[in-house]
C-alpha cells in the first residue's frame, strides 16, 4: 500500500483528531524508521519517550512473541503470575515504600488511579496541580492539567476541585496545601509545558507540605520515569520519595500499559470493586513490561542516559553560542530541551528536510527524547544539522 492509498483511507474511516504530518512508516530498527518508500529517518521523539529500547529490540520481540503464544488475556477475577513478576519486577527499582502497583493501559489511566486513590485515602476532595503541567486527557486528568488550550471546549470539567499553582513557586504552594488538600500531584521535568525542572526546593516542600498536613504527594512519572533523565523516576533527583507514582509510555517500550505504585498501606485503601480494568495488568503487557526493566538493568541503560546526556547538553550549550538562536538548554539525561523561540518550528522542519524527526512543546521549546539506546554517530547527526541551522 502506498501513501496515497493510506491518506485517503485515514480521511475516510478515521476521526481527524490529530496534525498528522504527511509520513507514513512501515518499520524500525534502533533509533531509527523507515517510511513507505525506504526514507531512513534518525528518530529522536521515541514516539513521545516511549520506545526507550529503540524499535525492534530482540529482547522485546522475543518476549512478544513467546508470550502471544502462551497467553495474551485473562480476567483479573483470577491470579495472573505474569502481573505478578512485573510488580515485583517495578518494586526492585523503586525506593521503598513503593512496593504495590495496579497496572492499567495509559498514563491517563494511571493518573486518573492515583486521584482517586488519594481522594478515596484521605477522604478530602481538593487537588493541587501545577499550571503548564499535563497529565491526561480524561475528564479527571483534564481537570488537572494545566493547559487551557487542552481544556477549551469540554467544560465542565472538575475545576471546583482542582487549585493551580505556578509550576516550581514554593511560596504559592505553600498557601495552596490545606488540611482539605488530598494531594499534590506534579511532573518532576514539565514535559509537554517546555522541558521545565521544578527544582528541588519545590519537591522537598511538596514532601513537607504532605507530612504537616495529611496530603498525599502524586508524581506523574509518565514522560520522565524509566530512566529517561538518567535515573529510575525523576523524583530520585530530588532526595524525595512520593506517596504515589505513575508510569506508562517507557514501560511498555511501545506496548499499551501503565502503572501506579504505591505503598501497601495507601494501595490498602482500594478494596475490591473500587477500581479496575478489563484489559489493566494482562499477560502480554506485564511480560513486556519485565522485559523492559531486565534489559534496561542488563543493558545499563539508565546510567547512560545520565552519561550520554550530560555530554550531548555540554555540546548543545556549545554550539547555542552561535548564531543567537537557542536562548538555553535543559534538562536532565536523555530529556532535552532546546529554547528556541520562533525559530523552534523552523529548526523542526530543517531537521525533517534532513530525515531527523523531533517535536516542538510548550510553544517555542525543541525536545530530544530519543531512545537511550541511540548511538553516537546519531548524537553527531543531530549536533550536525543544527550547526548548518545557526550558521556556526
Amino acid at each position: 500500500m502506498n501513501i496515497d492509498k493510506v491518506r485517503e483511507l485515514d480521511h475516510r474511516f478515521l476521526f481527524q483528531n490529530y496534525g498528522r504530518q504527511d509520513i507514513c512508516f512501515d518499520h524500525g530498527e534502533r533509533e531509527f524508521l523507515y517510511d513507505l518508500s525506504g526514507r531512513r529517518f534518525l528518530d529522536l521523539v521515541a514516539g513521545i519517550a516511549v520506545n526507550s529500547l529503540g524499535y525492534s529490540h530482540p529482547a522485546i520481540v522475543r518476549a512478544v512473541c513467546e508470550q502471544a503464544g502462551r497467553l495474551m488475556h485473562v480476567s483479573n477475577l483470577y491470579l495472573i503470575k505474569e502481573q505478578a513478576e512485573a510488580a515485583e519486577a517495578l518494586a526492585s527499582i523503586a525506593p521503598p515504600p513503593l512496593e504495590a502497583s495496579m497496572f492499567c493501559n495509559s498514563g491517563a489511566e494511571a493518573n486518573e488511579a492515583a486521584l482517586k486513590l488519594a481522594v478515596k485515602a484521605t477522604g478530602r476532595g481538593r487537588v493541587v496541580s501545577t499550571r503548564n503541567s499535563f497529565h491526561g486527557r480524561t475528564s479527571m486528568t483534564l481537570s488537572a492539567t494545566g493547559q487551557p488550550k487542552y481544556q477549551s471546549g469540554f467544560e465542565p470539567l472538575l475545576p471546583r476541585a482542582f487549585d493551580f499553582i505556578d509550576y516550581g513557586s514554593v511560596e504559592q504552594l505553600k498557601a495552596a496545601v490545606t488540611r482539605d488538600t488530598a494531594a499534590i500531584i506534579c511532573e518532576p521535568i514539565q514535559g509537554e509545558g517546555g522541558i521545565i525542572a521544578a527544582g528541588e526546593e519545590f519537591f522537598r516542600t511538596a514532601r513537607d507540605l504532605c507530612d504537616e498536613r495529611g496530603a498525599l504527594f502524586i508524581v506523574d512519572e509518565v514522560q520522565t520515569g524509566m530512566g529517561r533523565t538518567g535515573r529510575w523516576f525523576g523524583f530520585q533527583h530530588y532526595n524525595v520519595v512520593p506517596d504515589i507514582v505513575t508510569l506508562a509510555k517507557a514501560l511498555g517500550n511501545g506496548f499499551p500499559i501503565g502503572a501506579c505504585l504505591t505503598s501497601r498501606d495507601i494501595a490498602a485503601t482500594f478494596k475490591p470493586g473500587m477500581h479496575g480494568t478489563t484489559f489493566g495488568g494482562n499477560p502480554l503487557a506485564c511480560t513486556v513490561a519485565r522485559t523492559v526493566i531486565e534489559t534496561m538493568r542488563r543493558e545499563k541503560l539508565v546510567e547512560r542516559s545520565a552519561e550520554l546526556g550530560d555530554r550531548w547538553a555540554q555540546e548543545l550549550r556549545s554550539l547555542s553560542m552561535h548564531g543567537g538562536k537557542i536562548t538555553d538548554v535543559r534538562g536532565k539525561g536523555l530529556m532535552i530541551g532546546l529554547e528556541m523561540g520562533e525559530e523552534a518550528k523552523r529548526f523542526q522542519e530543517a531537521a525533517l528536510k534532513a530525515s531527523i524527526l523531533v517535536n516542538v512543546c510548550g510553544g517555542h521549546v525543541i525536545r530530544m527524547v530519543p531512545p537511550l539506546i541511540v548511538s553516537e554517530a546519531s548524537v553527531k547527526e543531530l549536533n550536525d544539522v543544527l550547526r548548518s541551522f545557526l550558521g556556526a
